[in-house]
């Protein structure tokens, strides 16, 4: 039977190439039709590359690390070679060494007397790695330097340990370099003893170790629209505080009966939601946005919802939230947040919204001006429940109180309606039965 090319899956019309971030299987191993083969990352999803039919892998085209497209072949699959029988056949990726494993596949000569020498490759023992943990070139230096993958912290995916964690391991392990010939550029000594420096004089380049690590595609994305917003944008912020107590006693007295009934619990995001959707039916320049030198308000609220993942600040989009109640929101948002740090959300749900909420209060912020998330508007963030004394009724009482803030492009919003709007959420949600009668 010939053989079947690997190809990266055909990209969205908005994504034009991605990074090969990581490889699943390695030359001469079986794959299954269907099973996950390699990762592609875009600047806003990771795209799953699976095998086309059951075979052999016997080569890998793109190590990884390449810039590569859609339709692009990547590697290739022979359906008819038995498991393990093209190991030694494969072609290796570009500029990746032999593995150890074929170094040691030689069986050693009679013994005999022989000065003792440092230690090579050839000499280090078989070092078991799970295949699937990690990637040719990983495994290659770990075996080669003798690591224990238990000491180094993995940046990839899943915590996976990449080639660039390794590089900064052994950057900061200089005896493990200078024993083993890593390759990894270390600070040649002085060719003579250099004359005693100052007290006061600063610390050599060579004595602070520095690591340089490329940033991910999302991450790249993340700081071009950041600054986009910054320059494109004349962005405003504005600031309320509101009193959690009655949503806090509505979730402790319905709780349990509404986790049972909807099978998801009730947090406070959901409040906020159909309190924003609120605000904006009022205030509806908030939830506009700016096109050449018109203005498109929007007949619909699609709430972008800012989550946190590994890989960075992905915001995937609530669909007509008007529409949903407050279980089919909670049970959104979890399914986001699960996807989200998975890398399963697609694409089409990470674009089009119409307005952004970002809870920093999760992660123990207490008050921020979040940035525009372009093109819209507007975006809330929401932050930390503290008990604080306040005034209410000629009383000083303890209260549950989040700061929130507005950040708005203050070329369509005047100060007036974010303020407004920031009013009517607050009273929104410090008297839940106003998003019953919607008032």
């Amino acid at each position: 039977m010939p053989a079947i090319d690997v190809k990266v899956p055909k990209f969205p019309e908005s994504v034009s190439e991605g990074t090969l971030s990581a490889w699943h299987k390695k030359p001469g191993q079986p794959v299954k039709s269907g099973e996950k083969v390699a990762d592609i990352e875009t600047d806003k999803i990771v795209i799953d590359v699976t095998a086309p039919a059951d075979g052999v892998l016997t080569e890998v085209r793109q190590p990884e690390g390449s810039t590569v497209r859609g339709d692009q072949v990547i590697g290739v699959i022979d359906p008819a070679a038995a498991a393990g029988t093209v190991a030694s056949q494969a072609p290796a990726p570009a500029a990746t060494p032999a593995p150890l494993s074929s170094l040691m596949s030689t069986p050693p000569p009679p013994p005999k007397p022989a000065p003792s020498a440092p230690a090579t490759v050839q000499e280090l023992p078989e070092i078991d790695l799970p295949e699937n943990e990690f990637s040719p070139a990983v495994r290659r230096l770990i075996k080669e330097h003798k690591l224990n993958p238990e000491e180094i912290t993995g940046h990839g995916k899943g915590g996976r340990i990449t080639k660039a964690d390794i590089l900064r391991h052994l950057e900061h392990s200089p005896h493990l370099s200078r024993q083993f010939g890593s390759g990894v550029p270390t600070a040649p000594p002085p060719a003579e003893p250099a004359p005693a420096a100052p007290a006061s004089s600063a610390a050599q380049p060579g004595d602070r170790p520095v690591s340089r690590v490329k940033m991910t595609r999302l991450r790249a994305r993340i700081a071009e629209r950041l600054v986009q917003a910054q320059h494109t944008a004349a962005i405003l912020s504005t600031f309320n505080e509101i009193n959690m107590q009655a949503v806090m006693d509505i979730r402790a007295r319905y709780k349990e009966p509404f986790e049972k009934e909807h099978g998801i619990k009730l947090g406070f995001m959901s409040f906020f939601v159909k309190a924003t959707v609120e605000a904006l039916a009022k205030f509806p320049i908030v939830n506009a946005s700016i096109e050449g030198d018109e203005i498109v308000y929007h007949q619909y609220f699609d709430l972008g919802i800012a989550v946190s993942t590994p890989r960075g600040l992905v915001v995937p989009v609530l669909r007509n939230a008007e529409q949903l109640s407050l279980a089919d929101i909670e049970k959104q948002i979890a399914d986001f947040g699960v996807r989200a740090k998975d890398g399963k959300l697609a694409l089409e749900e990470l674009s089009g919204g119409t307005f952004t909420i970002s809870n920093g209060g999760v992660f123990g912020s207490l008050l921020s001006t979040p940035i525009l998330n372009p093109p819209q508007s507007g975006i809330l963030g929401l932050h930390r429940i503290q008990e604080r004394p306040i005034a209410e009724n000629g009383h000083v009482v303890i209260r549950p109180m989040m700061y929130v803030a507005l950040s708005y492009d203050h070329r369509i919003i005047d100060g007036r309606e974010a303020v407004q709007f920031l009013v009517a959420l607050k009273e929104a949600i410090e008297d839940p039965s106003r998003l019953l009668l919607q008032i």
